[in-house]
């Protein structure tokens, strides 16, 4: 219900052309989910673990500015994701939400956050151990659509040619990827503390 209420609210608002910004033209890029699906649904226990959020293209409905640490629990049809960090006015935060497969019978994954919508969770290309590029875009009614990416790393930092990997899936559907802005990860980070939330 409460995604029916913030889709309606969107499309409320784009049809009263009071657009948010990060509502754009044209359509979702073209991605062979199909082919995603059957080679990561075999996988997706080893999904499962702390993933960092090393960059993101821009997103409202990320409410943790930076250190963001995220943890993976997989149940063996859903994963539970605990995600923690610092927020833009340094107040350390906890958001709770689930990935599962989409109820729809689409060949993806859905996120789902508390205080958000549930969208596409699309894993472009990961090798389990270091690096997950994720995509999440959805298409809407007079020509528009709204997407987000993010590059995850398995440590604080990532290195060039993981990076590389992530950056050459998003080229690959055309993503622009100067729109990502890097996460702020490092030794100022509380991360036991995050671990303790």
């Amino acid at each position: 219900m409460k995604q029916l209420c913030s889709l309606l609210c969107l499309v409320a608002a784009v049809a009263a052309d009071k657009i948010p910004d990060f509502v754009v033209p044209g359509k979702c890029p073209s991605v062979d989910t199909s082919k995603l699906w059957s080679e990561q649904t075999p996988n997706h226990e080893k999904y499962e673990g702390v993933w960092y959020e090393y960059a993101l293209s821009k997103n409202p409905y990320q409410p943790i500015d930076k250190c963001v640490r995220n943890e993976y629990s997989f149940d063996g049809r859903q994963f539970e994701v605990v995600s923690t960090g610092i927020t833009a006015d340094n107040r350390l935060l906890k958001n709770s939400g689930k990935v599962y497969p989409n109820p729809f019978g689409e060949t993806h994954l859905t996120i789902d956050y508390e205080n958000s919508f549930a969208a596409p969770y699309v894993i472009l290309d990961t090798d389990y151990d270091n690096y997950a590029c994720i995509h999440s875009c959805i298409d809407f009614n007079f020509g528009y659509h709204s997407d987000f990416a993010f590059i995850f790393s398995r440590s604080p930092s990532l290195s060039d040619s993981h990076l590389k990997r992530c950056e050459d899936a998003f080229k690959n559907i055309n993503f622009d990827t100067s729109r990502f802005v890097k996460t702020y990860q490092g030794s100022s980070c509380p991360y036991d503390s995050q671990r303790e939330l």
